[in-house]
């Protein structure tokens, strides 16, 4: 009987480890920055240190630089009007002031100051341990030089869910020659260079994303999450593998 109990323990065990597995949460973590911002390079390297410790965990970093610093002596060469809509779209959803930089959102439901190294950490492993309620999975099925096809599953997906593809590059660095940061070399990671979405992707299907100039499929990746179109709450995420 002392054996039976104890293979039935086992057992439990084995099925509790991967049920947590199966749902285990993540962390999709938006950097909003410019090279034109004096206050955005702590932030930089914050988000690069978090990228370099987490590399076996569900942890998407995604930098969004943003073009309204650009007037202002120097123009940053990865910025787009498009993050700088975004990042206001999300001060809509949050209820904030107005929008700034360095600024951290975590999946689309919490901000904060980006160089705030130890809020982040903490809203990481928060969220590294709640539930999923999205499953996504992402696979690359062809990549030509100015195209790749990726197919997806979306487990559960209503209609105000959207999928969004970042391309993004993985490091750079740029010698900044004018505007707060002149003369200083910044290091950048996880630069998001195009963002793409798909209406209502549930289910099975495949998108095809036109990639930008310069990739390399060594030193870019690509990263997809489920996001809510009118709260912003992001509910799933994945590399494409």
């Amino acid at each position: 009987m002392a054996i039976a109990i104890a293979f039935s323990a086992f057992i439990n065990v084995r099925l509790t480890v991967r049920t947590a597995a199966e749902t285990r949460g993540f962390a999709v973590v938006e950097l909003y920055t410019s090279e034109g911002c004096s206050s955005c390079p702590p932030a930089d390297a914050v988000v690069a240190k978090i990228e370099k410790e987490s590399t076996d965990k569900p942890v998407y970093i995604l930098a969004y630089h943003v073009d309204y610093w650009n007037h202002l002596g120097w123009k940053d060469q990865f910025s787009s009007a498009d993050y700088s809509k975004r990042q206001k779209d999300y001060a809509r959803f949050l209820k904030t002031d107005g929008i700034y930089t360095p600024q951290i959102i975590v999946n689309g439901k919490i901000e904060f100051v980006g160089s705030e190294e130890a809020k982040l950490r903490s809203v990481i492993g928060t969220n590294l341990q709640n539930t999923s309620s999205n499953k996504i999975s992402l696979n690359v099925a062809a990549i030509k030089p100015k195209q790749a096809t990726l197919k997806y599953t979306i487990g559960t997906a209503d209609k105000n869910t959207i999928l969004q593809i970042a391309v993004v590059e993985k490091a750079a660095t740029s010698k900044i020659g004018g505007g707060e940061n002149n003369g200083r070399t910044i290091a950048h990671v996880q630069i998001v260079r195009k963002l793409q979405a798909v209406a209502s992707p549930a289910g099975e299907g495949t998108i095809d994303i036109s990639l930008p100039d310069g990739f390399d499929s060594k030193t870019w990746e690509m990263i997809g999450f489920l996001q809510n179109k009118g709260s912003g709450a992001i509910t799933g995420a994945a590399k494409a593998l």
